[in-house]
C-alpha cells in the first residue's frame, strides 16, 4: 500500500472518529487541522522544493 493510501485511511479514520466523539466547533477544528494543515504545508514550499517533491513522488523515495 502506498504511503499515501495511508495518510488517506489515517484522515478519514480520524474525520470519522471525530463525527462520532466530538461535538461542535471541536469536531470542526479535527477535520481543519486533518485537511488544512497538509494544504498549507505544502502552499508554504518555494516552487523549487514543490518541484522536487513532485519529482520524488514520482520517482518513488528509496528506488
Amino acid at each position: 500500500m502506498s504511503p499515501f493510501k495511508k495518510y488517506a485511511i489515517g484522515a478519514g479514520a480520524a474525520i470519522l472518529l471525530s463525527l462520532f466523539f466530538l461535538d461542535g466547533w471541536l469536531m470542526w477544528l479535527v477535520i481543519l487541522g486533518v485537511i488544512g494543515l497538509p494544504v498549507v504545508g505544502y502552499l508554504m514550499l518555494d516552487p523549487s522544493q514543490r518541484e522536487r517533491l513532485k519529482r520524488a513522488r514520482r520517482r518513488g523515495i528509496g528506488r
